[in-house]
């Protein structure tokens, strides 16, 4: 075992350089909480970024996974496997409508990329139409989409051309919509853009322009896909149906997953048009069949969206004079404050819970869906301190 000050030389030796860090190493975790280099234990309202959506260590997931790593780790696509096939059973279940294909990868930047390349060849079109404040990953593809200047200008000569549209703007996104548009990418809630929900009436009629244009709706559903808002996908909350959602994150219970799904109505792709080495592996489709049937069995869709109803009006009853809004959907919350969030990030870790910015002055807020009321009344106690 590498001790502490050892772990943190080698990792500033070896690193890449691309992630800002905090001086802290995570070593363990256990349901809502994680514990540093010296023992201290955090409640983790980050969720890993929001992929323990079962909170971290979830002993179905660790059975699951130990079963299948002593049977079959990997499987290539080119070949059938059982637990790839019920997978796909259990998913095609859990999708609304008819979202019955699926592509298997390994992030949601990757199903970022398999849905552009899907509507491109459903379609064969090359427009894009994403929204202002968008986050869809770091990839070529993905960060085309990606609104944020200092994501993108580094590679802007290597992009593929995207318009960009005010969110929630629907006259802007009917205009840009057109018979040249391929793909029409949305999140039912932007993250990393500050945790805006997405209207109503915007997801009706973005879907109302591709029906009449012809072009795929995309729903980036990495974040709050399986729960996160308290359905299933955040798109059921305006009653529309996309062509095509992407989905990762929480989806592999702590490993490497990610999906392209679409409408069946729309047929396969050709063969050889896309692969993955390592999509679709047996131990990645073990860790997710038990993290949909834990989410499904447990009740934890239809819990997330009451406790973070009640996660919401705590933190609103505070009135704190720092804090502009309280806003989003289910246990994927952000508050808006009048300052920086960093300072606040710090101070909340200082006081043992960990929590994400979405921007510059937002504080986001995922934890896990398992978290019980006396956790969430931890996360109100905490921000009420920092924030006092």
């Amino acid at each position: 075992m590498i001790d502490g000050s050892r772990l943190f030389e080698l990792e500033d030796t070896h690193g890449s350089g691309a992630y800002g860090k905090r001086p802290t190493a995570l070593l363990r975790g256990e349901g809502v909480y994680v514990y540093d280099e010296v023992g201290t234990r955090y409640l983790d309202a980050t969720s890993g970024q929001g992929v323990a959506a079962l909170g971290h260590s979830h002993p179905a997931v660790q059975a699951a996974i130990a079963e299948q790593a002593g049977r079959l780790i990997t499987c290539h696509e080119s070949f059938y496997n059982d637990r790839r096939a019920e997978f796909y059973d259990l998913l095609s279940g859990i999708m609304p409508a008819d979202l019955k294909r699926f592509f298997l990868c390994n992030s949601g930047a990757e199903a970022i990329e398999g849905s552009l390349k899907v509507a491109k060849l459903l379609t064969g079109r090359d427009g894009i139409v994403a929204a202002k404040r968008a986050f869809h990953g770091r990839t070529t593809g993905a960060l085309s989409m990606t609104w944020t200047p200092k994501y993108r200008k580094p590679f802007q000569a290597w992009l593929p051309s995207v318009t960009h549209v005010p969110y929630n703007d629907i006259e802007a996104a009917q205009g840009a919509i057109t018979e040249d548009t391929a793909a029409v990418v949305a999140e039912a809630v932007q993250g990393e853009g500050g945790v805006h929900p997405a209207k109503d009436e915007y997801l009706q009629a973005l879907r109302d322009a591709c029906d009449r244009t012809g072009a795929m709706l995309v729903f980036d559903e990495i974040q709050t896909g399986l729960g996160r808002t308290g359905r299933w996908f955040g798109f059921q909350h305006a009653d529309v149906t996309p062509d095509i959602v992407a989905i990762a994150k929480a989806i592999g219970g702590g490993l490497p997953m990610g999906v392209v799904s679409w409408r069946a109505a729309h047929g396969p792709i050709d063969r050889a048009t896309h692969g993955s080495t390592f999509g679709g592996n047996p131990l990645a489709c073990a860790a997710a069949i038990a993290t949909l049937t834990t989410l499904r069995d447990q009740g934890l869709i239809e819990q997330a969206a009451v406790k973070g109803t009640w996660l919401a009006e705590r933190l609103r009853a505070l009135e704190l004079n720092s804090v502009r809004e309280v806003r989003g959907r289910g246990l994927m919350l952000g508050l808006e404050l009048r300052g920086r969030v960093t300072p606040v990030l710090k101070a909340l870790q200082e006081a043992g819970v960990l929590g994400l910015p979405a921007g510059l002055n937002t504080l986001r807020l995922l934890p896990p869906l398992i978290i019980t009321r006396e956790q969430l009344q931890v996360i109100v106690d905490a921000i009420a301190e920092v924030l006092d």
